[in-house]
């Protein structure tokens, strides 16, 4: 049996300041798709466009 390659050491951390950024743009893009949920006309128009694909 061979013996596993090496494998690079893992990269950096990311400074906290940058970690905190992503956390907030994908806390805010699943409030906007929560937001766009709540709207009857969005489901409907979502549902029309899903159905025509068929």
């Amino acid at each position: 049996m061979t013996p596993a390659p090496h494998t690079p050491p893992h990269a950096a951390p990311l400074p906290t300041w940058l970690r905190a950024l992503i956390w907030a743009v994908v806390l805010a893009a699943l409030l906007a798709v929560f937001a766009l949920y709540t709207r009857p006309e969005f489901m409907l128009t979502l549902a029309d466009q899903v159905w025509t694909c068929f």
